[in-house]
């Protein structure tokens, strides 16, 4: 009898052991299925990638579409060529100021009411631009654009999911803004440049189709943080307004940035988070984001300069050689967004920095054409790529409820690099 108890002691045992590995497996593919279904239930995986491009990228045309067509607007609205350039700079502000407070709402309202302020701001915004005769009722109307834009691009960016889709979303986005400025001309030669600037309404196509599938969000926890609100507003005005008054801006910038570092550390959870300011990964995706697209936008305006004054290329050439060279790269950007869930994040930055870097380093040497736009090619594929798989890994670094507030701040970090990029452009090559 105590040879046979034995026995069967060792059985239940060895099926105990047994089921506790295999339990283990089932919860580590459980714990993987409740990823995959919270994301479905969110939306992020479950939206149709054609949707969430048409949410976000037409806002990149919209953006470009005044930067050849600046002396008809001027003209148009009787004004100067540098002062009808406010238009472009009050679309730089309202996205980088509005990314993050659309975020915002998003992350506390969920993401129906996002998609209808969005909307209806942008459609305002358009409705201005076709209609005012006066500067500072377009400018209005610009930046109302922007904002409806920045909340249509964060939704989208957050509805993603995975680096494969961020990266449609991104190409998309870099060759839209690649093709913005021939797409203006061509609106505005055949009907009016107030057209041109009206492209990115096209993006209220998408948001009866996206809302399809939102869901109820979580309960918001605690009052919405006002002060932080506009704290992180003022800091971003003035950083985008330091290329053009820079001793006021900066003042301003470090006064703001001084106040809202109090306020996080008396309010860590309210509109930025400090748990996600401590996190080296949001940190690091999130200032290598800004880099890459500050060198992007700085060679984005300085090449064509470049090529006429190395390679002795005419208008004409350099821009259709540019606009190949930003569409080849934002393509080939989706390679890397669909490669990079097989990559370490140290690869991932190794090959965003050792590109990014190239491209710099052979615009400010080369003289030969094709090396110039090979230097545009590179950094347009490292800032449309980072884009992609660095806001996914910032994303990554918040838990579920913050995640929209991860992605405006990343999406602010790029934008910036998109303000200083010209006026680093101007003072290094234009201005020369």
């Amino acid at each position: 009898m105590s040879r046979t108890a034995t026995t069967r002691a060792r059985a239940t045992t060895r099926t105990t052991a047994s089921t506790s590995t295999t339990t283990g497996t089932s919860t580590n593919t459980t714990a993987g299925t409740s990823t995959t279904a919270a994301d479905a239930a969110a939306g992020r995986a479950t939206v149709p990638v054609f949707w969430l491009a048409l949410l976000a990228t037409p806002v990149a045309a919209g953006a470009n579409a005044p930067v050849l067509i600046l002396p008809d607007m001027a003209r148009s609205l009787g004004v100067a060529t540098s002062t009808a350039a406010w238009l472009v700079a009050s679309f730089a502000w309202a996205m980088a100021v509005g990314t993050p407070l659309l975020a915002g709402l998003l992350r506390r309202r969920g993401l129906r009411p996002a998609l209808r302020l969005s909307g209806a701001l942008l459609l305002l915004g358009t409705l201005l631009v076709a209609a005012s005769p006066w500067l500072p009722l377009t400018l209005l109307g610009r930046a109302a654009q922007a904002a409806g834009g920045a909340g249509l691009v964060a939704a989208a960016m957050s509805l993603a999911g995975s680096a494969r889709r961020m990266g449609v979303i991104s190409a998309g986005f870099g060759m839209l803004g690649a093709a913005g400025p021939l797409l203006g001309v061509q609106l505005a030669q055949a009907v009016s440049w107030r057209l041109s600037l009206s492209v990115s309404v096209v993006a209220v196509l998408a948001i009866p189709v996206v809302s399809r599938y939102a869901t109820r969000p979580a309960p918001a926890q605690g009052r919405f943080d006002g002060r932080g609100a506009a704290l992180l507003t003022v800091l971003a005005t003035a950083l985008v307004l330091l290329p053009h008054s820079p001793a006021a801006a900066l003042g301003s910038a470090v006064v703001a940035a001084v106040a809202l570092a109090l306020h996080v550390r008396r309010r860590p959870d309210g509109f930025v988070p400090l748990a996600l300011l401590r996190k080296p990964v949001f940190l690091g995706s999130a200032l290598l984001a800004l880099v890459l697209s500050g060198s992007y936008f700085t060679l984005l305006f300085a090449v064509p300069r470049l090529l006429s004054d190395r390679a002795g290329w005419d208008r004409g050439a350099a821009g259709a050689g540019q606009l190949v060279a930003l569409l080849t790269g934002s393509a080939l950007s989706w390679l890397l967004a669909a490669a990079s869930t097989r990559m370490s994040r140290t690869a991932v930055r190794t090959v965003l920095t050792g590109i990014g870097a190239l491209a710099v380093a052979t615009a400010a040497f080369a003289g030969w054409g094709p090396l110039l736009l090979t230097a545009t090619l590179g950094a347009v594929f490292a800032a449309t790529g980072s884009n992609a798989v660095l806001s996914m890994h910032a994303a990554s670094a918040a838990p579920e409820a913050q995640r929209p507030t991860a992605i405006g701040l990343f999406a602010l970090c790029y934008q910036l690099g998109g303000a200083f990029g010209p006026a680093v452009a101007t003072a290094l090559v234009l201005g020369a």
